[in-house]
């Protein structure tokens, strides 16, 4: 796993997450389960738990696991979700985010590891979040590249049996890189939001 400038990536997210429309807000993501609220709230909590990872400033916003409670948002969300992502990036460009042993979402693992995993989260829900809005979704190369080569090598861990969100949905090795990456995240990428 190497060092990535996830800079452009959280900018991403950030213009995805404004251009997102209100009355978007209670609709279907893919991931199951979530309403475009929640997986907003996920990325904001995600956000300042991968930043304190960074840090290896361990306590409550790493020990707590994802599945404990569904996230939201609260009122502030469309001013906090952009600092808390700035302050990932930022956290991340430091060499030492990426040395020694962290922990994120309760679980202890090498800080290398650990930037591979929010690699993933924020182009794998950058999608998602652009899927369910009715937004295009261009994801950084760079962050794309970590989060496939990170997919890759769960999809082939035996322990695992498949994808890191379910199992790997079959896409052809012509598809684009973001929709083998999705597949091999568990994510269909012809997904699009039933129409009413």
């Amino acid at each position: 796993m190497t060092m990535v400038d996830l800079g452009p990536q959280t900018r991403i997210l950030a213009r995805l997450a404004e251009a997102v429309p209100d009355e978007r807000l209670t609709g279907p993501t893919p991931c199951p389960d979530l309403a475009v609220r929640n997986l907003l709230g996920h990325l904001l909590t995600l956000s300042v738990a991968f930043r304190d990872a960074a840090r290896k400033d361990l306590g409550a916003t790493t020990d707590t696991s994802p599945a404990t409670a569904v996230p939201d948002i609260g009122p502030g969300w469309r001013e906090e979700l952009p600092k808390a992502l700035d302050e990932l990036a930022d956290a991340w460009r430091d060499p030492a985010a990426w040395t020694g042993n962290t922990r994120a979402g309760g679980v202890d693992l090498p800080g290398a590891v650990a930037g591979a995993v929010v690699a993933d989260e924020l182009v794998v829900h950058g999608w998602d979040l652009a899927r369910a809005a009715g937004l295009d979704y261009d994801p950084d190369p760079a962050a794309l590249d970590s989060a496939f080569v990170f997919l890759e090598a769960a999809a082939d861990d035996p322990d695992r049996g498949g994808g890191l969100f379910g199992p790997v949905v079959p896409v052809p090795l012509t598809a684009s890189r973001l929709d083998r990456a999705l597949g091999l995240s568990g994510r269909d990428p012809g997904w699009r939001p039933v129409t009413e």
